[in-house]
């Protein structure tokens, strides 16, 4: 019980770290705020003039079109969806071979990576997470969580960025055996973008590609946190696609901790 306790305490530390490492950056993040408030404004009305053509379409009426608007783009940096989060420092320091410090403390490298990222999606959550959303609620009617819909969002927002991380871990990790992990990470970023719903929401994919954009990793990124907010999914459904959440981020920790163990015993460090 005591290293477990100590273990939490040392990632609580390593997470609050990283959000004051994150905090710093105050220029980039209202920058980033501002961004992404222009671009919901633009696809706002973009899927305004789509459900003004098909109502109902997906299941979602033009209030709920909109809001999944602005929760994707609060969301999008909190999850990373693209480069930026502790995965691309450990990516830097694996090609310049600086790793090999972090092979020799005391503590879980994984573990040390995702607390680090977990620190900085928190800060995320509470900036550029929040400012495009009160934008949004000033200039678009936006439908609001109530009741259990609160906690439930946030699980999934936490089991969505540990998904993440763990798919960007294991692109980072790829560094140990590449010369450049670019290729990789842009596929990855692209199956993010198109499955995660930040494109358009999966409500509106058809048939078999809906079945698998909402079976796969990346539907946790923005596609579940939404539809719990909203209370567009039933009680089972939801706890279904938390379920599943969890089991995607067990599941990526576990084929993480796999290849890192497996990159240790052979240690091939570009520059090192």
């Amino acid at each position: 019980m005591a290293g477990i306790g100590d273990a939490v305490g040392l990632g609580t530390r390593i997470a609050a770290l990283s959000f004051r490492r994150y905090a710093t950056y105050r220029a980039a993040t209202l920058a980033g705020a501002f961004t992404n408030s222009v671009f919901g404004v633009i696809n706002a009305y973009v899927l305004l003039a789509v459900w003004r053509a098909n109502p109902g379409v997906g299941g979602y009426d033009a209030v709920d079109a909109v809001t999944f608007v602005w929760l994707s783009q609060g969301l999008l940096t909190v999850v990373s969806i693209w480069r930026g989060g502790a995965d691309a420092d450990l990516s830097d320091r694996i090609r310049s071979g600086d790793v090999v410090l972090d092979l020799q403390r005391p503590v879980s490298l994984l573990g040390w990576y995702l607390a680090a990222d977990l620190g900085r999606a928190a800060y995320q959550l509470v900036t550029r997470g929040v400012v495009p959303v009160v934008v949004g609620a000033l200039l678009f009617d936006l439908r609001w969580p109530h009741g259990w819909a609160v906690p439930a969002f946030l699980l999934a927002v936490l089991l969505g960025v540990v998904v993440s991380f763990s798919l960007r871990m294991l692109v980072a990790l790829s560094g140990f055996w590449l010369l450049d992990d670019t290729g990789l990470r842009n596929v990855l970023a692209f199956l993010a973008i198109f499955l995660s719903g930040l494109t358009l929401p999966l409500v509106l994919f058809p048939g078999v590609l809906g079945t698998i954009a909402f079976a796969s990793p990346f539907a946790t990124y923005l596609q579940l946190p939404a539809d719990l907010w909203l209370g567009t999914r039933s009680s089972a459904d939801a706890w279904g696609g938390l379920g599943l959440a969890a089991a995607w981020a067990a599941v990526g920790l576990v084929v993480c901790s796999m290849v890192l163990r497996r990159a240790t015993a052979k240690v091939v460090v570009q520059g090192g």
